[in-house]
Order: C-alpha cells, then sequence, then structure tokens
C-alpha cells in the first residue's frame, strides 16, 4: 500500500480569488498559476482550485475544520472576514463553540474552539469534516494507510501516522449524492518504507477498486485516473 494525500481540490468560478482567500486565512504560499495554496511543510496537503462554472447546490460534502490552537478563534474569524469570508446559519446551536463561516464562493468551514481535545494537535487546518457511511471511512483508512482514529456510533475518522489533519464522516443520515462533488481528493503513488519504489497509477487503481471503489475514467491530469469510493464521492489518482 502506498498512496499519499496530494491535495484537496475545490470546484471555484474564480479560482485566483479563491486560492488569495485560502492562503491568506491559512497564512500559506500561492504557486506560480496562482491557483494552489500549498503546504508549508510535510504533514500539509495542498488546496487546489480548478475552473468550474457550476453553481453550488447545497451543503458540501466536505467542509474544513480551522483550530485555535496557534490563533486565536476571534482573530482567526475576523481575518476570514476581512479576506471576504460571511458568517453563515446551517443551524448551529447559540451555545456551540464553533464559529460557521462561507469562503467568498459559499463553502463551508468552521473555526473551532480553543481547547477542543479532539483536534489537539492536528495543526491549524485541523479536519476535513465529511458527510458519509462508517463504510467509506474503513475505505480511506486502507486506501491511505491511516490508521482509524475514531470508529463509533457510524462514526469515522483517519488520520495519517506522521500527524496533520484528520478526515472524518459523520455517519448516518447521510446526505443522498446529486451531482458531483465541488471537492474531491487527488492521491498519489509514494515509497512505502516496506516495499521499495512506489507502485504505478494502475496498480494502486486496481488496489483501490479491491477495497470497493469504482473507476469512473481519466482524471483531470494527464496519466490521472477518476474513481468513485463507496459512497460515490469522486477521487484521483495522478502520477507522482
Amino acid at each position: 500500500m502506498a498512496l499519499g494525500l496530494l491535495e484537496l481540490c475545490i470546484d471555484a468560478r474564480d479560482p485566483e480569488r479563491l486560492a488569495a482567500f485560502w492562503a491568506g486565512l491559512l497564512r500559506r504560499d500561492v504557486s506560480a498559476d496562482g491557483r494552489t495554496v500549498l503546504p508549508s511543510h510535510d504533514t500539509e496537503f495542498a488546496l487546489r482550485f480548478l475552473p468550474s462554472d457550476a453553481d453550488k447546490d447545497g451543503l458540501n460534502q466536505v467542509h474544513l475544520h480551522l483550530t485555535s490552537d496557534t490563533d486565536d478563534q476571534s482573530a482567526t474569524v475576523a481575518r476570514a472576514l476581512a479576506l471576504g469570508a460571511t458568517h453563515l446559519d446551517v443551524g448551529q446551536r447559540p451555545d456551540e463553540g464553533h464559529v460557521v463561516l462561507a469562503d467568498p464562493e459559499g463553502n463551508e468551514l468552521c473555526v473551532i474552539e480553543a481547547g477542543n481535545a479532539y483536534l489537539a494537535g492536528c495543526g491549524f487546518l485541523g479536519e476535513l469534516a465529511c458527510d458519509g457511511t462508517e463504510e467509506v471511512g474503513h475505505f480511506w483508512s486502507a486506501a491511505l494507510g491511516w490508521q482509524l482514529v475514531w470508529d463509533q456510533d457510524g462514526e469515522t475518522a483517519i488520520q495519517s501516522p506522521a500527524g496533520g489533519a484528520k478526515v472524518a464522516w459523520g455517519g448516518p443520515p447521510v446526505r443522498p449524492k446529486t451531482g458531483r462533488n465541488r471537492m474531491h481528493l487527488h492521491l498519489t503513488p509514494v515509497a512505502d518504507p516496506g516495499a521499495g519504489a512506489p507502485g504505478g497509477v494502475e496498480v494502486e487503481v486496481a488496489r483501490l477498486v479491491a477495497l470497493g471503489a469504482v473507476r469512473l475514467g481519466a482524471g483531470e491530469d494527464a496519466g490521472a485516473v477518476s474513481l468513485a469510493d463507496p459512497d460515490g464521492n469522486e477521487l484521483c489518482v495522478v502520477p507522482g
């Protein structure tokens, strides 16, 4: 098993605008093409913004959780608002500690309160919070070789052995999928310390299909393959 999480791809009407927003919020650099927010260290992944004219329809299947480990919650919220975010009501209760916002194209994000034990030590971008089943959490654990750090009442979460952001699935009820997700993950073959050189894209695609993925066709990049996980969510395996 030798796949690494390369990047989270996000559809955008104005990719450069969203990249600038997220780079400013996360305090990271942007790539030369202006469309990718680069990781600042090896436990992070990139955010890549893909041009799209599709309208946003309802809540995203994935949204980002930012922690208050390194920045005060109110300071993070203020920075987000200054960069173009807006407050968002998704039914949260007044007594909940997190703050729900939307980025300039309406993508939901949460700024988690200080002292949250669940995301302690995960870094500023603490979690990808996903709508999904317990089955899909187990699939992703096997796909990436990441530890299952939560598996209770239908909810699951995984985290890289190296640390960094968690990826979590909220369990039932899961919203019906009505079209292509605005966000999807790109994975790439990496060297497995126990097996030497990484396998190729097709080797890893075959492994994911054996785990329950479905092959969809060519991905966005040359040599990439698009698949769907057991919940039908898109992902791509791209050359290293």
